[in-house]
């Protein structure tokens, strides 16, 4: 995905075509990032932090919220906020993209409803092939068996 198709022409994050988050509810943060880079890295803050806080996002509807809630409820804080970091690149306008789009990656995943198992019934004649291999199966056991002296 690249930079034009992650945001919507209103500004907002495009997650899927139901929801976009609104700019303005992101928080963009760039720090220093840690490892080896030498003074490239203690001298530039390219490691890209965004938080958005799906409590009190506009962007959900109430299912879409309670489904965020559950599903990534081990990536929320405790007052409802997601945090993704991107400090792959030495450059901090490919790691804001990079952030982004995993936050989008992250919520588009977790909003999939999951599709509902309806129990079936095996048919008759799969039935009758379980069983007839069943049957081959084991007489051709019994047939390896040893008979004893005859």
């Amino acid at each position: 995905m690249n930079t034009s198709e992650l945001w919507t022409p209103d500004g907002a994050l495009a997650v899927n075509a139901r929801v976009a988050i609104p700019a303005t509810e992101l928080e963009i943060r760039a720090t220093r990032a840690g490892g080896p880079g030498g003074q490239h890295v203690n001298k530039t803050s390219t490691r890209i932090e965004v938080t958005w806080n799906v409590e009190h996002s506009a962007a959900l509807s109430a299912t879409d919220r309670a489904r965020l809630t559950a599903r990534l409820a081990s990536r929320l804080d405790s007052s409802g906020t997601l945090r993704v970091v991107a400090a792959d690149t030495r450059s901090q306008s490919r790691n804001r993209e990079l952030a982004l789009e995993r936050l989008a990656g992250m919520v588009r995943a977790a909003l999939v409803v999951p599709k509902v198992r309806r129990a079936t019934k095996p048919t008759r004649a799969s039935k009758a092939r379980r069983l007839e291999t069943k049957k081959r199966r084991s007489t051709r056991k019994r047939d390896r068996r040893w008979k004893g002296e005859e």
